[in-house]
């Protein structure tokens, strides 16, 4: 089944003929056409991603995976789960919270994400410090590579240890070397009992904000989230425009409350504290899971440009980058949300203004952020920007490698072209 695609979308990486295969027999046919006739390929699934990477409007086909969805097989004992790649990863958990399981993942927009999609971009959210990345989650892929052949990297089963692990050629490499058609993971049992710290500090005492961390850190606690808020964020999900650490426990209830005491023992003396429980902080992250531009959602016409950056640096650095964040926005005419993992050194970054000052404020951070010795990703830009700038920054040195890589696995380029480092 194909459609005409419509005008072009903002955000590019379209496609002039959507097609929606249903099967891997039917992906391995558009890609060996598309292989034989030197015919370019976009992949979609829920379109969350649409605005990451690639400087083209179209290509020549659309690849959408949103009919090839459901559950494959669900192994309730030994705690995993085959599931095709354009489910939709809210309906995942809904379903395995039947069973008192869920995937060990926290992504934006959870409704129009994909699990391929969340695969292929290797995504993650705060609490990445407790659940680890789509890279810890995934036992096994079954792939088809551009010219037709089905492969399957794992195997479904949580030890496997044989040889050299493919799945992590795949994970994060923005579908260029493969359409990812079908995923295992390992599961994890739901939290008898969650609950949200916030602390925040009315006197915004950086400092004071790394002392605190560093004792959590160093304690025996296990958070699954230590993310500080920038006072905007902080502002928009809690109504206090003050740095705020959001501390996520789940265990069972009486490990959470010993945990929430531990904080309180050891806040600062000038902080102030909010414990949110089950429902309340369920909640809490429902509305931060919705903050993220969603390259799915209709497109307005506005003078406002919304940019996305995912930024790394070592952990506390996360204070720093923070920092420049405020420099940033008290010197331009902007608006930017931010938070960063102060145990895993991921930051995410969203910023609001107008074209040239959106540019001018990713060129600031990344020249802040390099200094560092980190790296800034632009996840969401429209089209017309990312054409004038590097979406994933200078080439590493390693360059050579990811190049050889993907000339090996698809030599005529015909899989999301300069969707990934360095426009492969």
């Amino acid at each position: 089944m194909a459609e005409e695609e419509g005008e072009i979308h903002p955000l590019g990486n379209g496609g002039k003929v959507t097609v929606y295969p249903e099967s891997e027999e039917e992906i391995a046919e558009i890609l060996r056409y598309a292989n034989t006739h030197g015919k370019k390929i976009s992949i979609v699934g829920g379109g969350t991603k649409r605005g990451f990477g690639g400087v083209n409007e179209s290509a020549d086909i659309l690849l959408s995976l949103v009919n090839l969805n459901g559950i494959v097989e669900h192994t309730v004992g030994d705690m995993t789960l085959t599931v095709k790649a354009g489910t939709p990863f809210k309906d995942l958990q809904n379903a395995l919270a039947a069973h008192n399981q869920k995937m060990a993942l926290d992504v934006n927009w959870p409704g129009y994400a994909t699990i391929g999609g969340v695969i292929a971009a290797n995504d993650s959210g705060p609490k990445r410090l407790g659940y680890g990345s789509s890279r810890d989650a995934v036992i096994g892929l079954r792939v088809i590579y551009p010219d037709g052949t089905i492969i399957r990297t794992g195997g479904k089963v949580v030890k496997n240890v044989a040889g050299y692990d493919m799945n992590k050629l795949f994970i994060g490499s923005m579908g260029t070397l493969g359409v990812i058609s079908e995923v295992t993971l390992k599961l994890r049992p739901l939290p008898k009992y969650e609950s949200l710290v916030l602390l925040r500090f009315p006197n915004g005492d950086l400092q004071e904000i790394r002392s605190f961390a560093i004792k959590v850190l160093d304690s025996m606690m296990e958070p699954v989230a230590l993310e500080l808020l920038n006072p905007l964020l902080a502002e928009k999900l809690t109504g206090h425009h003050q740095y705020t650490v959001a501390i996520s426990f789940e265990d069972n209830e009486s490990s959470v409350h010993y945990q929430e005491d531990f904080i309180h023992k050891i806040q600062p003396e000038k902080s102030q504290i909010d414990i949110l429980s089950q429902k309340n902080a369920q909640a809490f992250w429902d509305q931060f899971y919705q903050i993220a531009p969603n390259g799915a959602a209709k497109f307005t016409n506005t003078q406002t440009i919304e940019a996305a950056l995912k930024i790394g640096v070592v952990n506390l650095d996360v204070l720093n980058v923070l920092r420049e964040v405020q420099l940033l926005q008290d010197s331009h005419p902007i608006s930017i949300l931010a938070h960063g993992g102060l145990g895993h050194g991921l930051c995410q970054v969203i910023v609001k203004g107008s074209s040239e000052e959106v540019l001018s404020a990713i060129q600031w951070l990344r020249n802040s952020v390099e200094r560092m010795g980190g790296y800034v990703v632009v996840k969401h830009l429209p089209l017309i920007l990312r054409q004038k700038i590097e979406v994933w920054g200078k080439k590493p040195s390693h360059f050579f490698l990811l190049e050889g890589i993907k000339n090996k696995i698809d030599p005529n380029g015909i899989l999301n072209q300069g969707r990934f480092v360095g426009g492969i």
